[in-house]
């Protein structure tokens, strides 16, 4: 079994809008958290802040880990090419503020933008499970 082990924020705004990116490696392109894999000896907040940095611009203070989300993706529904078992992915997810930066999209990464989208408005767009998971987490859940 792989193991993927990544940090993503929680980020909201003044307005009640939640920060995501549209990651553009699924099937179809959906929401979710910024945020993403942890290099190899990274710590996870520092690898949360890079994550939000590279994919929205914006440069963040983390707040306090909300939790942990795992779970584990069967074979056969894997996408990376060449997986043969399931992979275990192990979410860390933290609750940031914009300290600094200006949004912007990323280029050439896992997502092709950013985006402030209203609370109210979280479950009526095409997201990964990761946006509920950690809206519930945040005591969140609209």
């Amino acid at each position: 079994m792989d193991m993927r082990v990544a940090a993503y924020c929680v980020i909201v705004d003044d307005e009640d809008r939640l920060l995501l990116t549209r990651w553009i490696e699924g099937r179809v392109p959906a929401w979710s958290l910024p945020g993403g894999g942890l290099e190899p000896g990274e710590d996870p907040a520092d690898a949360a802040v890079r994550e939000v940095w590279e994919e929205s611009g914006y440069k963040v203070r983390l707040d306090g880990i909300l939790g942990v989300d795992s779970r584990v993706v069967p074979a056969r529904k894997r996408l990376a090419q060449g997986a043969t078992g399931p992979l275990h992915t192990l979410r860390l997810v933290y609750k940031a503020t914009i300290v600094g930066g200006e949004l912007t999209h990323e280029v050439d990464g896992s997502s092709d933008m950013a985006e402030w989208i209203p609370l109210s408005k979280v479950h009526g767009i095409e997201r990964v499970s990761l946006v509920d998971a950690a809206l519930t987490l945040a005591g969140l859940k609209h």
